[in-house]
């Protein structure tokens, strides 16, 4: 039977996560300042949270298995938390990245072990509206931890910025122990220890390479050279898989055609849009001339957006089907990255702010559709490596879509002489991203009309590929 208080007291939890991983970027300056040191050193600690969710995510169903899901997420909260009073103590710059790098050991099995609940406790056709409900962490927290942050460290203490993850923390620990059933786990397969070892180098050699150029606390070369260690490594890990019985990651789940669509086309839509919110607020701040909590304010606007379609997503599958519920969502929210591509300091305010809010409503369309259609053609018992494997193609994505988006604005502005990027050089970065994730609307477009139809309640056939 589907209990709608199980999303939600997941969501809460991710909500903290998601929240605080953009948090602390208005605030690098306060911080900084009392440890003794530099605010561009102090990005080591975004790039530290990075690195330790592309390193962990891997192991997630692993451990999922072995110890059980609703135990594994408790443990996932205790880590946060504990990391979070470590960063509210640090004194110096070792510390807080070290803490940093634990909040991100917890973060990476939060997320994961949540959707992996989710498909085990929640029969297929109320997977959507399960799902609708994870999502909205996802969206909201990267929109309102910058403003939020902001306003702790203007009127209270940067520290309270990780200090009020406490109750929250305890609080979940506490809805998770009374009201999160305790199922029966598969079967743990053997842990891969070297696919450990070769994932998790390379994707923290990519993730930290990509970081280091675009958030530039140390010389270029580092990130280069993190690359290319990063990309051996994956280049050993494939043959190793391909031998290997239990794979850390199983490749082999891309020959589910539904699978493959949802994280190959989701990826291209995350390129796209994963520098939205990194973009905009720089645009309305250094072309508009408006403070961070203004632009903060102004941004919002798309989680209103957002969080409305969780009332909605539901019905809407159900109408329309996951094809074109897709392919429209994409399609809309790459004509709102045009629209950021065309708005000037003259734009009139409520024009923008409705936009925005269509914006924010359908690519919360598109996480929704896309968690659940992820598990359209898997089965339970490979429900946790397509989890694994999802997340992992989202952080990713999601890190070189602010790549792209970063680079493109610092190769524009690098061709007019340097100094600050005009509102121009903001145009055309939208414009680049945008092209980027139509790919995804022109994916989409390939899906068969009646992909995902059970997890919607109309069909109730699983037809998976033969082995």
């Amino acid at each position: 039977m589907y209990n709608r208080l199980v999303p939600l007291i997941l969501a809460v939890a991710l909500f903290m996560e998601n929240m605080d991983s953009t948090v602390i970027a208005t605030s690098l300056a306060a911080i900084a300042h009392d440890i003794g040191s530099e605010p561009i050193a102090l990005k080591l600690a975004l790039t530290a949270y990075l690195v330790a969710l592309a390193i962990f995510i891997p192991i997630s169903a692993w451990m999922a298995d072995r110890w059980g899901a609703r135990n594994v997420f408790r443990v996932a909260i205790v880590i946060f938390v504990l990391g979070s009073i470590s960063c509210a103590i640090s004194n110096s710059l070792l510390t807080f990245v070290g803490s940093r790098f634990l909040q991100g050991f917890g973060g990476a099995l939060m997320t994961p072990v949540a959707r992996l609940v989710l498909v085990r406790v929640t029969p297929r056709n109320h997977l959507v509206d399960a799902m609708a409900w994870l999502s909205i962490p996802g969206l909201i927290g990267p929109i309102v931890g910058p403003p939020i942050g902001g306003f702790i460290t203007t009127y209270a203490s940067w520290h309270w910025i990780f200090l009020i993850n406490v109750p929250i923390g305890i609080i979940g620990i506490a809805l998770v122990s009374w009201l999160l059933p305790d199922w029966t786990r598969n079967e743990p397969r053997r842990m891969d220890f070297l696919g450990f070892f070769l994932c998790g180098t390379a994707f923290a050699g990519w993730v930290f390479g990509i970081s280091v150029m675009t958030l530039p606390a140390l010389p270029i070369g580092f990130g280069i050279g993190a690359l290319i260690v990063g990309t051996i490594a994956w280049a050993l890990y494939l043959p190793h898989a391909r031998r290997t019985e239990y794979p850390l990651l199983d490749l082999k789940l891309f020959r589910f055609p539904l699978f493959r669509m949802s994280v190959v086309a989701g990826t291209f839509f995350r390129l796209g849009t994963g520098a939205m919110p990194f973009l905009f607020p720089l645009m309305l701040q250094l072309a508009f001339g408006l403070t961070p909590f203004q632009s903060g304010a102004i941004t919002f606007a798309s989680a209103v957006g957002a969080f409305g379609a969780k009332f909605v997503a539901e019905p809407i599958l159900e109408r329309l089907g996951f094809r074109l519920t897709l392919v429209i969502a994409t399609f809309v929210t790459v004509l709102g990255v045009v629209a950021m591509g065309l708005y000037t300091p003259q734009t009139p305010l409520p024009l923008m702010m409705t936009l925005l809010v269509i914006t924010g409503f359908f690519q919360s369309m598109f996480w929704t559709s896309t968690n659940a259609f992820t598990f359209a053609d898997i089965d339970d018992k490979n429900a946790g490596q397509a989890t694994a494997i999802s997340q992992v193609a989202i952080q990713l994505s999601l890190a070189f879509g602010v790549a792209l988006g970063g680079g493109v604005l610092e190769g524009v502005r690098l061709l007019h002489g340097g100094g600050e990027p005009l509102l121009g050089d903001f145009h055309i970065a939208f414009y680049v991203i945008a092209a980027v994730a139509m790919i995804s609307t022109a994916l989409f477009m390939r899906l068969p009309r009646t992909a995902g139809r059970h997890l919607t309640g109309h069909g109730h056939v699983l037809e998976t590929p033969a082995e």
